[in-house]
């Protein structure tokens, strides 16, 4: 998502983040991003001193991997700052 995509993108999902959900709260991030290791790392990094909870499962052939991310956030703000974050993160698709 580039430019003025990800803005209207980003806009939107902060009005229905504050619509639809009590805040502070938990969220969860769901992640898929190729497998390898130093991107792994990457998103296991952006979310650390957080209290996360990071789970994450192969694809079948081990190509893929998918990575769950809770964690309590204070706001929509904060939730859009870490899918910003990750989307730095070449190959990796947000879900």
């Amino acid at each position: 998502m580039e430019g003025n995509n990800s803005d209207e993108f980003y806009t939107r999902l902060r009005e229905q983040l504050w619509e639809n959900t009590k805040w502070p709260a938990n969220y969860l991030y769901k992640f898929i991003v190729p497998t390898d290791k130093k991107k792994i790392e990457q998103i296991h990094s952006i979310f650390d001193n957080t209290g996360a909870v990071i789970e994450s499962k192969k694809s079948k052939k081990g190509t893929y991997t998918s990575i769950s991310v809770t964690v309590h956030l204070k706001n929509p703000d904060e939730v859009i700052k870490k899918y910003k974050e990750v989307s730095i993160i070449e190959g990796v698709i947000s879900l």
